[in-house]
């Protein structure tokens, strides 16, 4: 039984928010994205969260603070609006979504500030994929058809990363109220795609001598298949803990993951923060007509490390990097360029290497002796819940567009150097596992 003030309270959200996105007298922006999703046939609708910060900021933080109650409101309002729009359209999906996107502020965070205060709220997270799982189908609404007094029943299924309330028990019905045995229809029944990924902190942006933290995310129906590992993505979403069990009891320490609801890839290329002081002295420095610039930005490697004066030219060259081609009949000519330092001990190799790491926008520091074919590359790992195949990223992958040093390449064991020699040629990585 539904409380009816409660029901109430759920109505007036709910037409605020339709409110909202009924903005014909307005600019009409919204009206227009609903007539797009139409046309395009999808079923989300993307919302800048800074449009219903200035319309409506009571809102706006009943949303970030009470996810669930608030954006259940807002995917009704959407459906309510589209099926007075269009009502043959609204009958084509079981759900309509709301993907947010603008600033968070606050709440934009990384997998490693993001806390048990921000359960239950929507944020918005920076970080690099590292594991991607297969995609599944996830049962919304199953049909069963019982022989003996041909009727039909369905039943919905909810779990606990739905928006629903209460979740729903994962049994399938065999047997109606009466024991008369029941038939599934599988083609009437309702299903959406579900995928995990766990998205990792941007290894730049890690502190040093600890390890990345990660987080898990969850991605159903549009959003399965939106990125791979490797990619850098920012996923907006509601942070929600998930009660762990063991043993068939649930215990206090909970598992949390992040329940996605929008998804946005970053771009792989670094843009350089660049005051306006730099911008004079790049300026400056580029009309000293008595000054060779490449000499000049060449000894200004390592200004420590005397001498090396063609060693530093090249990493100059290495870190500035080539013209990459793509010719009309699909080759790729790489612009990327690989270096390589032998020398005797002591003469400034691991510091050179050194000032590359902390001077290049991307770089992932590893070592020979410690790195493997698969840790460089790529590896098929085993999910360990699930038991699934998932492809997990390793160094070369997550520096894609940057640079990976490797510290004492001649300890490295032949196997595993041959692994590197496909990305350093072709700048891709292949894995074929039986």
């Amino acid at each position: 039984m539904v409380d009816p003030i409660e029901e109430q309270r759920l109505r007036t959200i709910q037409r605020e928010y339709l409110d909202f996105l009924d903005d014909g007298e307005d600019e009409g922006v919204y009206q227009d994205k609903l007539k797009m999703l139409i046309a395009s046939d999808e079923a989300r609708l993307i919302v800048n969260i800074n449009d219903l910060r200035r319309k409506n900021s009571r809102r706006t933080k009943a949303l970030q603070d009470n996810a669930f109650e608030e954006l259940m409101c807002f995917q009704r309002a959407l459906r309510e609006l589209i099926s007075a729009t269009d009502a043959v359209y609204a009958k084509q999906f079981e759900e309509f979504y709301i993907g947010l996107e603008g600033s968070f502020g606050g709440f934009h965070l990384s997998p490693r500030t993001i806390n048990s205060s921000y359960i239950g709220k929507i944020v918005c997270v920076e970080g690099i994929v590292n594991k991607c799982s297969l995609i599944r189908p996830k049962v919304t609404r199953s049909v069963h058809f019982c022989p003996t007094t041909k009727k039909f029943m369905e039943r919905r299924y909810a779990d606990m990363t739905s928006m629903e309330a209460f979740p729903t028990s994962s049994v399938y019905p065999t047997k109606d109220e009466d024991g008369n045995l029941l038939e599934t229809e599988y083609g009437l029944s309702s299903y959406k795609d579900h995928q995990t990924f766990v998205i990792q902190e941007i290894p730049e942006k890690a502190p040093t001598g600890q390890l990345p933290r990660s987080i898990d995310v969850i991605a159903d129906a549009d959003l399965v298949d939106q990125c791979k590992p490797g990619d850098r993505v920012q996923v907006v979403g509601v942070y929600r803990c998930l009660p762990g069990k063991k043993g068939g009891f649930t215990n206090v320490s909970f598992r949390t993951v992040l329940i996605a609801n929008n998804i946005r890839l970053m771009s792989k290329e670094m843009e350089p923060k660049v005051s306006i002081n730099d911008l004079k002295k790049i300026r400056s420095f580029s009309r000293q007509r008595n000054l060779d610039v490449f000499e000049t930005l060449a000894r200004s490697i390592a200004p420590s490390i005397y001498g090396h004066e063609y060693i530093k030219r090249a990493i100059l060259c290495m870190l500035l990097g080539g013209t990459e081609k793509v010719l009309p009949n699909g080759t790729r000519l790489r612009g990327d360029i690989n270096i390589l330092l032998i020398g005797d001990p002591s003469v400034a190799k691991s510091q050179l290497l050194r000032y590359v790491l902390h001077t290049a926008p991307r770089a992932i520091p590893t070592t020979g002796r410690g790195s493997s074919g698969v840790g460089l590359t790529a590896a098929v790992t085993s999910d360990a819940e699930t038991g699934d195949r998932r492809l997990e990223a390793g160094a070369m992958v997550l520096a894609d567009r940057g640079i990976v040093c490797i510290d004492e390449f001649d300890k490295m064991s032949d196997i595993d150097r041959t692994a590197i020699h496909e990305v350093m040629e072709q700048g891709r990585v292949t894995i074929a596992k039986a």
